[in-house]
């Protein structure tokens, strides 16, 4: 019996031992001596723990094979990326969680030409000298808005913060109370504002607020008049707001910029499609807006990036600041975001390029015949006693973008077996799905696993791997 240290040090092969074997070989070929050195540290301290703890029993994980095995396994999970691909069903088609918009084709592309090598960035080719990375996204911003200048930064609360920074340090920006909104991960107006260097004065009242109320606060410590869209939520019944127009008036009857922060924007009349109207970032400019903040990894469907629109020699300011450095964006999301654009030249067939838009106006009736082609298949993967139907269900776009309004959509609604500890069950089987080599994501609602179909765009993808589920015991 493995008692005493000697024996327990004679029962652990040697790490020289280890890496001398023709399977260690095998896994320095693919990881390098260092990272196949570290593993075979770990799995031996493992070893040593389990015989002191188990004794004779834990001899069984001491035979080589068991320890090349453990090694390489403990190889592979190191050296899988933690960043994955995932299948949305969950019925959010901006899913902040799943990385928002996913990015057409023409914009991967875009990405891997520019990440392959050097590009002019910044290097102006008919001069030979230093340029300005906007100018590979300015021109088309400002003919797909109207604006008479743009730059970008990573996101939009950046933008928010680069411009308040800019144009209302140590001053008053006066908002409406209704629209201190709070964004995911609990950033909020105010808070931006205070770290921009600029001081909040809120007029009116959560469901009203008129014009006199921006009249009546505008003095001397007044930097601009600023108007937040609220994608996030909904006010209804008893309210009021003052119209961009009239805001915009105030704003410069009293020499003020007039700035707008759209939040999930988009460069389109959304109702052409079908979908909800959603305030363009042109119309908003020709409300009289001064500067339009909005996301580029939203509703406009590119990758993650804050575009600021507008008058140029506020544009001129903004990018005179020394945070637009710390906050500017990288070659590839140029690359991505300039693609993405691009493809707004050609509005007739934007939903067939945009990835985001072809989610969101996909028909209902393509989503349930798509949801009955693969509900023998999921049935067949899933233990009898859980009930496979497919199902109407709505989704939502997600994002901040017309929380009041969802899409008529369909799926697949999972029950398992009723009872106590049902909940339990949910949980677990949806456990299985995430699980898969290409994780599925859906929600519980309703006592029911739901997968929405809206999103599925690589069907075979998730038919191959359902035989790999493995559920267990659901009560």
């Amino acid at each position: 019996m493995v008692t005493s240290s000697k024996e327990i040090m004679q029962a652990v092969p040697s790490i020289d031992h280890l890496t001398r074997l023709d399977g260690a070989e095998q896994l320095i070929a693919l990881y390098g001596q260092d990272l196949v050195t570290e593993s075979f540290q770990i799995v031996t301290a493992r070893l040593r723990d389990a015989l002191i703890a188990q004794g004779d029993a834990a001899l069984v994980n001491a035979s080589e094979p068991n320890l090349l095995r453990a090694a390489s396994t403990y190889l592979e999970e190191l050296s899988a990326p933690s960043l994955r691909p995932v299948i949305n069903l969950t019925g959010t088609v901006l899913h902040t969680n799943l990385g928002r918009a996913p990015l057409p084709p023409e914009a991967i592309e875009a990405v891997t030409v520019v990440a392959r090598g050097a590009s002019n960035l910044e290097f102006d080719l008919h001069t030979g000298r230093r340029g300005d990375r906007d100018v590979h996204l300015e021109d088309w911003i400002c003919r797909l808005t109207g604006a008479e200048a743009a730059t970008t930064v990573n996101n939009n609360a950046a933008a928010v913060l680069l411009v308040l920074n800019t144009l209302a340090l140590r001053k008053e920006v006066i908002v409406s109370r209704g629209e201190l909104i709070e964004i995911g991960g609990s950033f909020r107006i105010p808070d931006v504002m205070s770290r921009a260097g600029s001081k909040l004065r809120e007029v009116g009242t959560t469901n009203r607020t008129h014009a006199t109320d921006f009249e009546q606060n505008v003095n001397s410590k007044t930097a601009m008049i600023m108007k937040v869209h609220t994608s996030n939520y909904i006010v209804e019944g008893f309210t009021a707001t003052v119209p961009e127009a009239e805001l915009a008036r105030i704003a410069h009857v009293n020499d003020l910029p007039f700035v707008v922060d759209l939040g999930s924007g988009t460069l389109v009349d959304l109702s052409r499609y079908g979908l909800p109207h959603e305030p363009t970032v042109g119309e908003t400019l020709a409300h009289g807006a001064d500067i339009v903040t909005f996301s580029g990894d939203k509703l406009l469907g590119g990758p993650q990036a804050g575009i600021i629109a507008g008058r140029a020699d506020l544009i001129k300011r903004i990018k005179r600041n020394p945070m637009k450095r710390a906050l500017r964006v990288d070659k590839m999301t140029i690359a991505a975001l300039a693609a993405v654009l691009r493809l707004y030249g050609d509005p007739q067939r934007l939903v067939e390029r945009s990835t985001t838009l072809s989610w969101l106006t996909r028909d209902a009736n393509d989503v349930r015949a798509q949801a009955q082609r693969i509900s023998g298949a999921v049935a067949a993967a899933i233990p009898p006693t859980i009930t496979v139907e497919v199902a109407e269900c709505r989704s939502q776009i997600g994002s901040g973008a017309q929380p009041g309004k969802l899409l008529n959509s369909a799926g697949l609604a999972l029950r398992p077996p009723e009872g106590r500890g049902s909940g339990k069950a949910l949980e677990r089987l949806a456990k299985s799905f995430r699980q898969l080599p290409v994780p599925v994501i859906g929600r519980i609602e309703g006592g029911l696993f739901l997968l929405d179909c809206r999103c599925l765009d690589d069907e075979a993808e998730f038919l191959e791997q359902l035989p790999q589920l493995s559920i267990g015991k659901l009560r």
